[in-house]
């Protein structure tokens, strides 16, 4: 099948693609976007966490045959061109990207999270990446990361543009 969608505001399309195929691999394989990692491939390590239709899932748990017409967002699509997102920078920042591969579902979920409530509390926090394992156990600075990323969106300066602009 043609599978055609939008990803990162932009249509794209996939030739002979398996209805069954994981969203993952169309990501990464086909559209050469190899931010969402393939880990385990079982929804519960969170690495490969992207939005489909503004809401985080897990890409290896979708079939490509279920995004035909929809909305997929990656952690490419976090950033605006060359310039990190607040939620990226405050990553880098804080030292929180250690091997980098539970990173990038970390970083859909915590930009998830800080679109939704502002001013998250650690109990808060925790709960919103609960479902994105970080293997090198990393957590106080991914905790950290998370804190510094809100801070910055709530100043005026660091505001997230919207996506529908991009």
């Amino acid at each position: 099948m043609r599978l055609t969608f939008t990803v990162n505001g932009r249509q794209r399309e996939a030739d002979d693609v398996w209805e069954g195929e994981s969203l993952l691999y169309v990501l990464r394989e086909r559209l050469g976007l190899p931010g969402s990692k393939n880990a385990c491939e079982q929804g519960e390590c969170g690495s490969c966490t992207v939005y489909l239709d503004g809401v985080p899932a897990c890409a290896c748990l979708v079939a490509a045959g279920q995004v035909s017409g929809r909305e997929v967002g990656t952690v490419e699509g976090l950033a605006n061109g060359d310039k990190l997102d607040a939620v990226q920078e405050a990553f880098v920042d804080a030292g929180a990207v250690q091997c980098g591969f539970c990173t990038p579902g970390l970083l859909v979920a915590a930009d998830d999270l800080i679109n939704r409530n502002s001013e998250p509390s650690d109990a808060e926090i925790r709960e919103s990446l609960a479902g994105n394992l970080c293997r090198c156990t990393g957590y106080e600075k991914i905790m950290d990361a998370v804190r510094l990323a809100a801070d910055r969106r709530s100043s005026s300066d660091n505001t997230r543009p919207d996506k529908a602009d991009a």
